[in-house]
């Protein structure tokens, strides 16, 4: 079989590997699409090295069944699925309370074990889900969906509420539906254009940047989303919680948070981080929410490849506003 592989660093090429054998508790999964990500992104570059070489990259998959597990009774062949790309134990005490994000022993595809951009992948019956008639392009935005969801529910907000999301990638992009969809105006601070006027498109409201019709101010936000995972976009979010708001992390920086005690305490503020989603609630009211077609995340799709144009999708993910995606069947690509 055909799968796009990190054989050197910073290089990604197409490679022939084994089509993978699956056992009484997997299922045979014929992928058809998988979103890429920053931190698909990270493995190509380096600061998150991969195991070993050839790498098979991505997490974000979607596909169909070709075959089933001898021990498998709830999926059957030919059956449309989103992969849940987090395998937790399900024995520690974390998975016992139902954080299973948590869980210690948690197996991060992509990361800890093979990818799933290939033609066919293996994986355990437990993480798949029935996905129905749910269309291709909305998805395949199943997996960022999910952590975006996620974050919005841990956040604790609610419908009228003020909200300010930092940062406008893919998963800053999603917030912004997620909370529109609530019925909660999203205010985001993003410096690229692009990407203000897609998470515009979605409904949110550009702050704080010069130019293009955006507000240059913004009041001091009940519920703090950031997204984007780098030092300044931490210090904005910080400095743009109101008194006794909430901060939520999504993005990820290996720098120290510019905040001392004293000023947590003086401004009674509440710091969360918010880490993928805890199964099976998170994905699987994901994927169902998805077949209802009211939430249409496929508006944050904007460049689609093949798969042996995986070079040229992880080379785009970057500097596209909106997300990469890669068609594996054929089927169409991202407008």
């Amino acid at each position: 079989m055909k799968a796009a592989a990190l054989t050197a660093p910073g290089r990604v090429e197409t490679v022939d590997l084994p089509t993978p054998a699956h056992g009484p508790y997997d299922v045979l999964v014929r992928m058809t699409a998988v979103g890429l990500c920053g931190t698909d992104l990270a493995v190509v570059r380096g600061a998150r090295p991969a195991p070993r070489l050839p790498w098979v990259l991505g997490h974000e998959g979607i596909g169909e069944i070709a075959a089933v597990g001898s021990a498998v009774r709830h999926l059957s062949e030919g059956e449309r699925v989103a992969i849940e790309p987090n395998y937790c134990c399900g024995r520690c005490a974390q998975c016992a309370g139902g954080f299973t994000s948590g869980c210690a022993k948690r197996v991060a595809v992509g990361l800890d074990t093979p990818g799933v951009l290939a033609e066919y992948v293996s994986v355990p019956a437990e993480f798949v889900h029935a996905a129905g008639d749910a269309g291709t392009r909305d998805l395949v935005c199943a997996e960022p969906l999910a952590v975006a969801r996620t974050a919005v529910r841990r956040s604790g907000v609610r419908e009228g509420g003020t909200c300010l999301v930092v940062g406008a990638g893919s998963q800053g992009l999603l917030v912004c539906l997620c909370l529109a969809a609530a019925g909660i105006t999203p205010y985001v601070h993003e410096p690229h254009q692009g990407r203000r006027a897609l998470a515009a498109s979605l409904g949110a409201v550009p702050v704080e940047s010069a130019g293009d019709g955006a507000a240059t101010e913004t009041e001091p936000a009940g519920h703090v989303f950031e997204t984007a995972g780098v030092p300044e976009a931490a210090a904005w979010a910080l400095r743009h919680a109101a008194p006794g708001g909430t901060v939520t992390f999504i993005g990820m920086s290996g720098a120290p948070l510019e905040l001392t005690s004293h000023e947590l305490v003086r401004r009674q503020l509440s710091l969360r981080g918010s880490l993928i989603y805890d199964h099976p609630r998170d994905f699987a009211e994901t994927v169902a929410l998805i077949g209802k077609g009211t939430l249409a995340p496929h508006r944050v799709l904007r460049a689609g490849f093949g798969l042996t144009d995986a070079a040229a999708a992880f080379d785009a993910v970057s500097s596209t506003p909106g997300k990469c995606w890669i068609s594996l069947d054929g089927t169409g690509r991202a407008e």
